[in-house]
C-alpha cells in the first residue's frame, strides 16, 4: 500500500482526547515542550519572491523546516515533505522550507530539480535558524494554528508514512 492510499484510508481521524496529542508526537519520534512555547516571529525572503512572515500562517497548522541543499539528510526527506504537502495542504497544512545560509540560485535549482511547490523562505544570514536552535538539520518544528509549537524533530524522517500521515491528519482535526 502507497503512502497515499494510507493515508486516504486513515483520512476519517477521530478528535483526540486532551493529552493524546502529546503522546502520539512522543510516540512519532517528536520532542514535546513541556510547557506552551509562542513561535517567534520572522520575516524572511520568499524564493517565490517578496518576504514572508510567519506569522502570516496563522489559522494553519505549520510544518517549519531548517535545511540546506548540501545535507544528504535534508535532500532525501524533501521528496516526503512535498508528497505530506500534496495530501494535506488543502486541509490547512502549511510546509515552509528555510534554507540557511546559501545563494538563491543553488536554492532555486534544488527546488526546481526536486519540483518542490512548498514555500521556501532563504535565510541567508543564519540568524532565524540560530534564533530557532537549529544547530543541527534537518530541523523540524511543528506549529499549531495559534502559533505555539507542538513539536520538534532533529534529522531526516519520511513524513508521508501511514503513521506520520495519520499523525498530522489528528493535529488539523485537533484544531
Amino acid at each position: 500500500q502507497t503512502p497515499a492510499a494510507a493515508a486516504r484510508a486513515v483520512s476519517s481521524t477521530r478528535a483526540l482526547a486532551p493529552g493524546e496529542l502529546n503522546e502520539r508526537l512522543v510516540a512519532a519520534g517528536l520532542g514535546v515542550p513541556k510547557e506552551p512555547i509562542e513561535a517567534d516571529d520572522f520575516e524572511l525572503e520568499s524564493l517565490a519572491g517578496g518576504t514572508v512572515k510567519l506569522s502570516s500562517y496563522r489559522g494553519r497548522v505549520v510544518f517549519l523546516n531548517f535545511w540546506a541543499t548540501w545535507c544528504p539528510p535534508c535532500r532525501s526527506e524533501m521528496p516526503s515533505m512535498e508528497r505530506l504537502s500534496t495530501l494535506l495542504h488543502d486541509k490547512g497544512l502549511e510546509i515552509v522550507a528555510v534554507d540557511l545560509q546559501e545563494p538563491k540560485d543553488t536554492v532555486q535549482a534544488f527546488v526546481k530539480e526536486k519540483a518542490l511547490t512548498f514555500t521556501v523562505l532563504l535565510d541567508t544570514s543564519g540568524a532565524v535558524g540560530g534564533a530557532w536552535g537549529a544547530q543541527s538539520i534537518p530541523t523540524t518544528y511543528l506549529i499549531d494554528r495559534k502559533g505555539s509549537i507542538l513539536a520538534r524533530a532533529v534529522g531526516g524522517r519520511e513524513w508521508d508514512s501511514a503513521e506520520m500521515v495519520s499523525l498530522f491528519e489528528a493535529i488539523l482535526a485537533a484544531e
